[in-house]
């Protein structure tokens, strides 16, 4: 019995990454690393852009520097380990990095899912309630909108976590580029059918909640469009939501084809290639279809890069 225990008491997890093919290795390394730079650089010129100019001192401009903010968290969970393990020539990492890297990973992509509704909802405000706008998103209204999304997201992650704890492991070799949940709980040896359950109640949750939420705002948001009587005016009162779809078509996209797919259409290098997109790729893109989709950001970004972030309002 003591052998076997030993057999299963694992101190560190060998990660197989995104190839194991030494010149792939080397493209992914690259492309990773362009990614990263480019996905961080924009959200952080987002947020700079958006905390230095008055004009968008405004709900959904804070809603979007807390997107930016989650998106490099996001990213940096993963990322940089990842290079820094190419780099060495080493593919290790040890039992409590892992579930660190998972607590944290978890954290940052609900409350990315919960925070898109959020920013749905403050969509619809200004385009059905445009009156009573301001005073509903009064700020504290905005912090606890901010703050529901992080708590929420802690509380789960931490049960998973703990869960996870719990469990010994088969094998040390994890067929992924990060400690992913599920990649892990299919390496344990131990009973896995409450983390198995959970996955898919707190999932669930976090993805068809906040999507129901979305699709429940942009209902009556597309009728209310649909009644302005001019082009120009619907194009408008359109493209101030265009941004928005276009990040939530990105993110859940990916995120329901990795994870709600039937059992027998899943292949590692699919699972991965569709992780690489909402971990890597999104981040990259959402400052950038923001900002080229929204006029006042990117004047504000442009004041920003010449240095005349001080501009007065109007």
């Amino acid at each position: 019995m003591r052998d076997m225990d030993n057999q299963t008491r694992i101190f560190e997890f060998i990660l197989l990454g995104l190839s194991e093919q030494p010149l792939q290795q080397q493209v992914f390394f690259g492309l990773s690393l362009s990614l990263y730079l480019i996905g961080c650089m924009g959200n952080l010129l987002s947020i700079l852009a958006i905390l230095l100019d008055p004009h968008l001192h405004s709900p959904m401009y804070f809603f979007l520097s807390n997107l930016s903010l989650l998106d490099i968290c996001f990213a940096s969970t993963i990322i940089p380990k990842m290079l820094v393990n190419h780099l060495c020539g080493h593919s290790t990492i040890s039992s409590k990095a892992c579930l660190t890297q998972m607590y944290f990973f978890i954290t940052f992509e609900a409350a990315d899912s919960i925070l898109l509704s959020t920013m749905a909802y403050d969509r619809y405000l200004a385009i059905c309630c445009p009156l009573r706008y301001i005073t509903i998103m009064s700020v504290l209204r905005c912090a606890l909108l901010v703050a529901v999304p992080w708590i929420s997201a802690n509380l789960i992650s931490m049960v998973h976590t703990i869960l996870m704890t719990r469990l010994s492991f088969c094998t040390n070799r994890i067929p992924h580029f990060f400690c992913d949940l599920n990649a892990l709980i299919k390496l344990s040896c131990s009973n896995t059918q409450v983390n198995e359950m959970l996955v898919l109640v707190f999932g669930g949750s976090v993805v068809l909640i906040p999507f129901v939420c979305i699709m429940a705002s942009y209902t009556p948001i597309a009728m209310a469009v649909w009644k302005v009587p001019s082009a120009q005016g619907k194009w408008k009162a359109f493209s101030t939501c265009s941004s928005h779809l276009c990040v939530v078509a990105l993110f859940y996209g990916t995120i329901i084809g990795v994870y709600f797919n039937p059992a027998s259409t899943h292949t590692t290098q699919k699972d991965i290639a569709t992780t690489v997109m909402y971990t890597m790729v999104s981040p990259m893109l959402n400052p950038f279809i923001y900002s080229l989709r929204n006029r006042d950001l990117k004047e504000a970004l442009w004041k920003l890069l010449k240095g005349n972030h001080l501009a007065k309002p109007l």
